[in-house]
């Protein structure tokens, strides 16, 4: 059995014609760190992750917003709260914590008004979705009743 810091290697003659050894972290970084082979190390690592580099922040953006998404469900509990507070974030921010609106500095999930007010949820606000919903839902529930009439008037103005 091999020490848990190395790669296990597999003899070339028990790899399909398609499949590489593994290649170990230490291997790559080697690679990557010498200057002239930085570039096939690039390559090298690409390669081997099997990705493309630049699909990254789609996904990144994606699992951010469905892991948003399920905090938000757990938050709200009732479906039908859950439902009207969704379509709010999805159209003020498309489920994006860090959203920025560069005229009017609103910010986060909810699109907070002046952003630093949702300082009063947690001191994470900026980077913490859970404490952006918390806000939101808290301010919806004091001006408007419910996530769901903040959604009605939503509907009447394109905002709330």
């Amino acid at each position: 059995m091999s020490p848990p810091h190395t790669a296990a290697r597999i003899p070339a003659t028990l790899l399909l014609p398609t499949e590489r050894p593994p290649v170990s972290a230490a291997s790559v970084l080697r690679t990557v760190a010498a200057p002239k082979k930085a570039l096939a190390g690039a390559a090298l690592a690409a390669a081997t992750c099997g990705t493309l580099i630049a699909a990254a922040p789609a996904h990144a953006a994606t699992t951010s917003a469905t892991s948003a998404q399920a905090t938000a469900k757990k938050m709200i509990g009732n479906s039908a709260e859950y439902q009207c507070f969704s379509k709010i974030v999805q159209h003020e921010s498309n489920w994006n914590p860090t959203a920025t609106n560069s005229s009017s500095g609103a910010y986060g999930l909810v699109q907070a008004l002046p952003a630093s007010k949702m300082a009063s949820a947690g001191s994470d606000w900026k980077t913490n979705p859970a404490t952006q919903i918390e806000w939101g839902l808290d301010y919806m529930k004091d001006r408007y009743g419910s996530a769901c009439d903040a959604w009605s008037f939503w509907q009447s103005n394109g905002w709330y």
